[in-house]
This record gives structure tokens, sequence and C-alpha cells, in this order.
């Protein structure tokens, strides 16, 4: 099976590619594949990429030439990307801020990578480094120590964890075993990504949900053909299998437009909104319509509108019931 690269892991290789073969010049093909890590044919396929490749103007002379095909390969008309790069004053410290955030990650191994690699862009940052000492990343989740160390062991040894955790959109409390494959952060909140044997698939758990973790001693080795997440636009995936609802939401609720994934959204003359979303679990979203209080309305399907309404009567026959009334 074939392995997926996003776009940015291929820029990233051909940025440090380039440069690696400007400064030898008549490789052979066989050995640049072994230094970059990757086969002679996707060697092959980064080079034609760079055809296309290089400056505004598209001439000729604008773009890189690379040449292989007597089993050698040779890079010219590269020089701008040959050149090392400079950081700008925000640039500098933007790194250094998220050099000392990576360097508070739970299950990371490298620290003396990240400690060298800081202390050499402090010095070249001067006065930036200064200025990055009053900025912080504050991640709203507290993390607790025991747990960080035994996933932190885990993920060092490539060992199955045994997870007691909690499923908040179901409110109930599963057990499984995972093949951790690292822990990200994303919105301020702590996450293991794994592979999940319980669901068959890559599944994301917070930390602050995992009411236990055992490391097993056994092979926690992920599937090896697994594409990497991107995570930029939040944890959340909306499966194609998962059920379509139309949602109207008043002025006033316009917030759920912008804080949940929506596949559709159209906006009507008195301010309103009727949006299209997936949702995995029918139950948080009834829960999310009783307590707007009217402000969001489910339109389809219908029997997601009959549950909701159902709900919401016997929430008001066992509230009249308790209160003695008739």
């Amino acid at each position: 099976m074939a392995t997926y690269e996003s776009a940015t892991s291929r820029l990233g290789r051909l940025l440090t590619m380039v440069p690696w073969l400007l400064n030898r010049q008549g490789v052979d093909l066989a050995s640049a594949a072994r230094e970059l890590g990757v086969s002679e044919a996707q060697v092959v396929d980064d080079l034609e990429l760079l055809f296309v490749c290089g400056l505004p103007g598209h001439y000729p002379d604008d773009l890189i030439d690379a040449q292989w095909e007597d089993g050698r390969v040779y890079v010219s008309n590269a020089d701008t990307i040959a050149r090392p790069l400079r950081l700008g004053r925000d640039e500098a410290l933007a790194l250094i801020v998220a050099l000392r955030a990576l360097r508070d990650t739970p299950g990371l191994t490298e620290h003396d990578a990240i400690d060298r690699a800081l202390a050499k862009l402090e010095a070249a940052a001067g006065d930036a480094a200064a200025t990055a000492a009053s900025v912080t990343v504050d991640l709203e989740q507290p993390l607790d120590p025991e747990l960080s160390a035994r996933l932190r062991d885990g993920l060092v040894r490539q060992r199955r964890l045994h997870l007691r955790y909690t499923v908040a959109s179901r409110d109930e409390t599963t057990e499984r075993d995972v093949d951790p494959i690292r822990v990200v952060g994303v919105d301020g909140r702590w996450y293991l990504e794994a592979w999940c044997h319980r669901a068959v698939g890559v599944r994301l758990f917070r930390l602050d949900r995992i009411e236990e973790l055992t490391v097993l001693e056994e092979d926690g080795t992920p599937p090896a053909d697994l594409p990497p997440r991107e995570l930029g636009a939040g944890v959340y995936r909306a499966a194609p299998e998962d059920l379509e609802v139309t949602l109207h939401l008043e002025p006033s609720a316009a917030w759920v437009a912008e804080t949940f994934p929506v596949e559709r959204v159209d906006r009507r003359e008195d301010g309103s909104l009727e949006v299209v979303l997936r949702v995995a679990d029918p139950r948080w979203l009834q829960r999310l319509v009783w307590r707007a209080a009217g402000q969001v309305r489910v339109l389809a399907p219908a029997e997601l509108v009959g549950a909701v309404a159902r709900g919401a009567v016997g929430a008001v026959e066992g509230h009249t019931q308790a209160d003695g009334l008739d």
C-alpha cells in the first residue's frame, strides 16, 4: 500500500534536497536516494517537479534545471534556494517561543537536541531572545506528571497502552488498547494520537479524559502505512458515514457555526443561519439544542427532530412531577 505524503512534508524535503544536490554535483541517483531517505523513484519524481519550480516569469532561465539521465544528478539555476535562510526578528521570536513550548511537550524525548537548537538560536537572535522571555504559551489543560511519565515511557519504548477513557459525547467510560503515535497540543489542550484497536483506526484522546493509563509489555508499533493527520483546522474530522444534520441558528447562536466544522452556511435576511454539519453521535447535539432554549433548532433529519422534541417533553414532564404539579 502506498504511503500518503502531505504537501508540507514534500516541500520540506525539496527545500533540503536542492542545496544538498547543488553541493554534490554528479552524485549518483542511488546515493542521493539513500542520503535523502527516499526511493530512487521518489528522487526522480522530485527532480521532475523541480522543472516547474523557480522564480516568477516562467521563462527557461527562471526555472531550476535538473539532469539525471546518465544515473548521476546535476542541478543548476537554483542559487536563490542555495543561499542560507535569514530569520527576521518576528520569525526568530516565534521560533524561540515555539521551541520553549515544545520542550515541555509530554512524551518528547529529544530534549537535548531542542536545548542545543534553542541555545544557538538565542545566541544568534540577540535582543529578540530577550523579548521572547516575556512571552509564554499557556495551555489550558493541566498535565498530570505521573500520567505524562507513563505516556513518555510508552512512546520511548513503543509499548502498547491500555486506557480507561471517558467519551464526553456519549457520557460513558470505555476500556481500550492503543498503539501510541505522538502527543500533540491543539487549541490549548493535549491529545494522544494513537492507533485504537477497539475502533480499528487512528483516534485522538484528550489527556485530561484519560482516567487510567497502563503501559503494557506488548509491542505498540502502529501500522506503517498510516497517513499523517493535519491538525491545523482542529481535532474534529467528520466521516462520510456520520449523520448529516441541518440546523436553524438564531443570531445569538451564530457561535455554533464558528465553533463546529460545518459543511454549508446560509445566512437569512433576519441574521439567522441555516447550517449543515455531520455528527457521529447525535446525543451531544440534542443536549446542545436543549441548552440553547430555542436559539438552535433541528430542521433535518426528521428522526432527529422527533428525538429532540420527545426529549424536551420528557424533561418537562419529569420536572413537573418532581415539583408535584399536574
